[in-house]
């Protein structure tokens, strides 16, 4: 049986968020994929999805422009309404300066930090009104599922993880750790409203961000995340989980 469901993904011009795109444009569960980019006219394969699929909308969105945000928002109302947004990714991401401490610098810190972690929170909280349409139990709807908020983290926000071999990456490294904490603060707010919050490792992936020497390729790392995605329940919110299922310790 296939859903009626909306996704909107951010940072949908490559990598990870192209992905995403991709895999959610052949899934009959969903009738509406937002893919929103920085520059849209520079997303040249990301503008082919859309050409060839007619529920790939393309969505302008600079994560740090709250009038982006705000105008996002509005997009995804008129096309809808009342049936609201079952899943939001928030892909967007970056990774400056990831020397040792010498090298680090407030300008580049704060970015970091802007992109990784406002941004998400301030677009859960753009949204929070669709996720609680999409997740109403009260509605006419005949079937009802969990909204999802999908922040993009990884490994490297571990605290746990951060071991003898590794240490640096400074700005991103905190970042993913501060998302962590945002995430769960989300999940233990939105039990209430069936709204599921997770974040995410992906995996070192073969992306602009992972580099070339990552192991694993894209479509195998969104395959694997789209299965854990499909299969979340309530009990999962507030977790990191890898993009094979694992759990990841804080």
């Amino acid at each position: 049986m296939a859903y009626n469901r909306a996704v909107f993904i951010t940072g949908s011009n490559r990598g990870l968020g192209l992905q995403f795109a991709k895999e959610l444009a052949k899934n009959e569960n969903y009738r509406h994929v937002f893919a929103a980019c920085r520059k849209p006219n520079d997303a040249q394969e990301l503008l082919s999805i859309a050409k060839e699929n007619s529920k790939v909308q393309i969505v302008q969105l600079d994560v740090q422009n709250d009038q982006d945000i705000h105008s996002a928002v509005e997009v995804v109302n008129k096309k809808v309404g009342g049936n609201g947004l079952n899943l939001l990714i928030n892909n967007a991401g970056i990774s400056i300066n990831g020397g040792p401490i010498p090298t680090v610098n407030r300008s580049d810190f704060m970015k970091v930090m802007d992109v990784n972690v406002s941004s998400p929170i301030m677009l859960t909280k753009a949204f929070y009104r669709l996720l609680r349409a999409a997740s109403n139990p009260s509605s006419t709807r005949d079937i009802f599922l969990p909204a999802v908020v999908v922040n993009m983290s990884s490994i490297l926000g571990s605290i746990e993880s951060n071991n003898a071999e590794s240490g640096v990456l400074y700005p991103y490294r905190c970042s993913k750790a501060a998302l962590n904490m945002a995430t769960k603060s989300m999940a233990i707010e939105f039990a209430p409203r069936n709204i599921i919050a997770i974040t995410m490792h992906p995996g070192w992936v073969r992306t602009d961000l992972g580099g070339p020497k990552a192991p694993l390729f894209v479509e195998e790392s969104i395959k694997g995340m789209m299965n854990v995605i499909e299969n979340l329940n309530l009990s999962d919110s507030g977790k990191l989980l890898g993009y094979d299922g694992s759990n990841i310790p804080w």
